[in-house]
């Protein structure tokens, strides 16, 4: 009976409860929708559209927000290069270029690696912890406090779980093996690597391959297994490497111009809002299943997987916080956010090794003994 009766309070308040209101109420319905306005909105992806999972999520917040507002609050959403180059998204937006972009932060670690931690950095959050920190830990909140110097608020509208640490075209034995490597990373990850003796480089999503078959570069990391497919890797790059230590949980953020938010009515903050967050689960359980599809294709190509060698890992989580560390004295942004995120991080694994990691390691070391 509590149940039933907490939901029925739940449904009666908020957008969603509104919208269920109103629908039965006919009244009530043209007058709410005549004092609303009409809005249109560009937004500009950091993807293109061929990928049409991480690409798609900025359709399906588009797509739901019209259906909430009776087609009232519209966004066009383009690919990347249409409108605007994708590494120009964050400035299109403040410049009121287009009022939204859909990309993830890290890719703006050039302007201050503080945008990276909104998304994902080295050694950080798996894809529930990073929600768990950005929606309910304090971490959007601190979040948009750095982005208001950018002229931007950021709201959570992705998600791809752990990603793949790569193809690489040679075998990676140890950490020797990535003295000189030229590899296609992004954000805080190519700083890392950078320290590794590696030589980073960031290339969008549809000119990696060309890259490595021209021998540009001789590694590569983009995804996962559905969108790496996809792009080709495997015919020219044989080693699949895991996990990306770099991306334990990326969240990509749609990118609002803050005037332009500000001025919107409280109704459709309250739908955009409830928007990205469909937007944000409905990107990760898509990842989900068509990864667990697409190793399995991948596989029976030729692509060889391998784990990365210990002492890579090793060298990598040494060398990341020690870069943290020197963010910490040279970015203000940085060290303001950092340590509650540390703190988060550091708690949340000590909960997460309790129950969940328990139950996953014997659950899956069972099934790899074909019980």
């Amino acid at each position: 009976m509590s149940n039933n009766i907490d939901r029925r309070r739940f449904l009666s308040h908020g957008a969603l409860g509104a919208a269920a209101a109103t629908a039965t109420a006919g009244l009530a319905t043209p007058a709410l929708a005549q004092s609303l306005p009409d809005i249109r909105w560009r937004l500009t992806s950091g993807f293109p559209n061929n990928l049409d999972t991480i690409y798609g999520g900025a359709v399906v917040m588009a797509d739901a927000l019209k259906a909430m507002t009776g087609g009232k609050f519209q966004i066009q959403v383009f690919q990347a290069g249409e409108i605007v180059p994708g590494p120009q998204a964050i400035d299109a937006v403040k410049a009121n270029t287009v009022e939204i972009a859909h990309t993830c932060g890290y890719y703006f670690t050039g302007k201050d690696p503080t945008f990276a931690i909104g998304s994902t950095i080295p050694f950080g959050l798996n894809a529930r912890q990073q929600n768990a920190w950005l929606y309910h830990g304090g971490g959007n909140e601190a979040y948009n406090a750095f982005l208001a110097d950018y002229g931007v608020v950021g709201i959570p509208g992705g998600a791809t779980g752990t990603q793949m640490g790569g193809w690489y075209r040679k075998e990676i034995k140890s950490i020797d093996d990535l003295k000189g490597l030229k590899m296609r990373i992004a954000g805080v990850a190519g700083q890392v690597m950078a320290k590794l003796g590696a030589v980073p480089q960031q290339l969008p999503g549809g000119d990696i391959y060309p890259a490595l078959e021209r021998g540009t570069i001789d590694a590569a990391e983009w995804v996962g297994p559905y969108d790496d497919e996809k792009l080709g890797f495997y015919q020219i790059a044989p080693y699949y490497y895991y996990p990306a230590w770099w991306e334990g949980g990326l969240t990509i953020h749609f990118f609002v111009n803050t005037a332009q938010y500000e001025a919107l009515p409280a109704e459709y903050k309250a739908a955009l809002d409830t928007a990205c967050k469909a937007a944000n689960i409905n990107m990760q359980t898509l990842y989900d299943v068509k990864n667990k599809d697409a190793i399995r294709s991948l596989v029976s190509k030729g692509a060889q997987l391998k784990m990365l060698p210990r002492d890579v890992l090793d060298a990598a989580y040494k060398a990341t916080f020690e870069l943290y560390g020197e963010y910490n004295e040279k970015y203000p942004a940085w060290a303001k956010i950092y340590p509650g995120w540390k703190k988060f991080r550091d708690e949340s694994y000590e909960w997460f090794r309790v129950a969940e990691y328990t139950f996953d390691s014997y659950v899956y070391a069972m099934q790899a003994a074909g019980k």
